[in-house]
Order: C-alpha cells, then structure tokens, then sequence
C-alpha cells in the first residue's frame, strides 16, 4: 500500500530515477541525481522494501556507530521530493535513487509507477551511463532515447532500436510505456580506459542534458570545477604513457571524423540557442562539459590508476578486435556516422582520408559497438542502449 503522507501537492512534477551497477559506468548517473537531491535539499518521503527486491550476499547491508549505538543500513531504493525552483520557473522532482533490484523486477517497477501515479508524474525520465569508445578530451556524448514515437518526435529524441541484454533502465522505461506514461532515458559514454568513478564530466553531461529536457536550470555548485581537475588529472596519466597517448588521438581522430557532418548551421544554431538559455546575464553553468576534471584526491583524483582496461584490470587501454571493427561499422551505419557523402562532396579527397580513418575500427563519436557480458566484465558492448536504445 503507497502512503504519502507529508508530502505537498506537486508542480508539474518529473520523476528523476538512477540506479547504481550494470547500468552506472562510473557512477555518472547515480552521483547526477544525488547532485540533484542535495542542491535542493530532497527529502526522503518513501522507501522500498529490502527484503522484497535484493540478494544480501550480493548488496550487504553496512553497519556504522551512531553515537555508540551500531545501526546497519542495507540497501534499498528511496523517494525523495524537491522543489526546482530558480526564480523563472518552478516544478517538483521526484528522485528515485537506489541500487539495480537482484530479483523481482516487474514488481519492482509496478511501485515505482504506482508512486508516480499517486504523485501526478507527467514524464519519467532514467539516467544512466555505459563505457564506449569515447575519448576523455572531448564533450561526453549523451544520448535521449525512448519508446514512444511521439515522444521522440516532440522532444527530438532517438526512437529505441535496441535489441539484446538489458538492465533495470531497460525494464522500467518499457513498463512506463505499457503503463501510459511518458518516459525518456538519458545515456552518457564514459571513457572504457578510464571507467573507474567518479566521473563527474560524465555526470555533468547528463545533468546538462536533463536541464534542457525539463525547461530547468539546475545549479552546479563545483561541479564543473570537479570535472576539470578530472579532465587534467585523466591528461596528465595519458602523457605519461606513449600507447596511451596515441590511442587516444586515435579515438579524437575516430570521433572529429564522424562529427563533421553535424558541424551545419542548424547544428550550430541549436548549439547557441542552448548556451543563451543558459546564460542568463551570467557565466554559463557549465555547457556541454567540455572543460572536465575529477575530484581531486580520493578515487578520481589524479593519483588514481585511471589507465586501465575494464576486462583485463592492466594499465593499458583494449586494442580493439576485427569483431570489434565489423561491429562498429554496424553501428555506424545505423546512426549515420561519418562516412555521409552527400555532406563530403565539395572535399571527396577529405572524405576517402575520413572514411578510411573512421573504418580504422576506432568506434564513431564515442559509440562502442563491441558486445559485452551481462555480469559486467566487459561492457562497452552496452554502447549500443546508450546511443539510441533502451536497456
């Protein structure tokens, strides 16, 4: 039984939903709604039972002393509630945070949606991240995705064409669209060789993105700063290591190649329209996290061992496979990638350079085709949800 006692009549509320694990590379979604929940004050109104949706042995409860007295906390999702308000416009945010469920997905998702109808949520949207071939040095891709057709049309989403393994991501925004409500999943690319979290350029992507589908201006407090340090710390590690270097001017290469076609004036103008909104009168809280950094000391800082492949655990970065190569030639069809030539007719020399660099197997604007294992290992492969899919 769904009680909401305590909490308000609600503003045009959306449901903000993150869950950590298969869908969470470097913990970019889950640390987005956290941001989102301590900037403004959330307050937990609701949480789901434990015992109903999780492995002990897989998720441990912690234990902790609180002045003396041990408590143990186990794992759980929980609602909490804010008020977006930045003077133009106010709504409320419903966040949803927790952990990916062990068991019992479809009820799991029934309670989620049965507190968005109690609530008078009109859309849903699901953050998440997944590891591709994206270089670190430039803007962290993020695609919007969803299952309805009318909604990928009014919003200019990617309407999903995904088919194989999925996540709670997957299965929630499905049963939203059987359940009549609207829903949208944001995804970010996270660099595979630099997968470890935090991640918060990747964080920063998202939260960019989300503040253009919900008309909000989300404040960033050092957000931005945090993912400069990031950026620099990920710059420095990359120097010292010549392989390292050149695969990643590989991936600059693969990436500036297949982006071209999007460099035209229509392109540009939504760019500049997106900057002014914005602005308002003051520095850009922001843009789309092209200065990016990690948070200094701790995991993300620069004395981590970022420089590593994800299925090997060695320092240096996957070289990619001819399964790979076919796999992102797949891809880049599918999305248009960089070979369009009825965009390259005025350089058809330029163009035969781009093409053959692009089919070098290098992956296309951080798109990683590869397939992966469900347990984790090696997930790039989920690339494929991310950029235009659903999980």
């Amino acid at each position: 039984m769904i009680e909401l006692e305590g909490v308000p009549e609600l503003i045009d509320p959306v449901m903000i939903c993150a869950f950590e694990g298969w869908n969470d590379a470097g913990d970019a979604a889950s640390t987005a709604v956290g941001h989102l929940d301590r900037e403004w004050k959330g307050e937990v109104f609701a949480s789901l039972d434990a015992e109903d949706y999780y492995d002990f042995q897989v998720n441990r409860p912690t234990v902790a002393l609180e002045g003396g007295v041990r408590k143990i906390t186990w794992p759980t999702t929980r609602l909490s509630v804010v008020r977006a308000d930045t003077g133009e416009k106010s709504r409320d945010l419903v966040l949803v945070r927790g952990i990916e469920p062990s068991m019992r997905w479809r009820s799991f998702c029934n309670e989620i949606l049965g507190y968005a109808h109690e609530l008078g949520v009109e859309m849903v949207v699901i953050l998440g991240a997944l590891l591709g071939d994206t270089p670190h040095t430039r803007p962290v891709p993020v695609s919007g995705v969803t299952s309805d057709p009318d909604l990928a049309r009014s919003l200019d989403l990617e309407e999903s064409r995904y088919e194989g393994p999925t996540g709670i991501v997957g299965v929630l925004q499905e049963a939203c669209a059987h359940a009549g409500v609207p829903a949208v999943s944001l995804w970010a690319a996270v660099p595979h060789y630099v997968s470890q979290p935090p991640n918060p350029k990747a964080t920063l992507a998202l939260l960019n993105r989300l503040e253009d589908l919900i008309a909000v201006r989300i404040p960033l407090g050092e957000l931005t700063e945090d993912s400069r340090a990031w950026q620099l710390g990920v710059d420095q590690l990359a120097a010292e290591d010549s392989e390292v270097a050149e695969y990643v001017q590989s991936l600059e290469e693969a990436r500036d190649t297949a982006e071209l076609p999007e460099a035209s004036g229509e392109a540009i103008a939504r760019e500049f329209e997106r900057y002014l909104r914005r602005r308002d009168g003051q520095p850009g809280p922001g843009g789309h996290a092209t200065e990016s950094g990690g948070l200094e000391g701790g995991t993300g800082g620069p004395g981590a061992p970022y420089l590593r492949d994800p299925s090997t655990g060695h320092g240096r970065p996957r070289k990619p496979s001819p399964n790979d190569e076919v796999a992102k030639d797949d891809d880049s069809e599918d999305t248009g990638g960089a070979e369009d030539e009825a965009k390259g007719a005025d350089d058809a020399t330029k163009d035969a350079d781009n093409a053959k660099e692009a089919d070098d197997g290098r992956g296309a604007g951080g798109q990683d085709a590869s397939r992966r294992d469900e347990g984790g290992t090696d997930r790039s492969g989920d690339g494929g949800e991310g950029s235009g899919s659903d999980r």
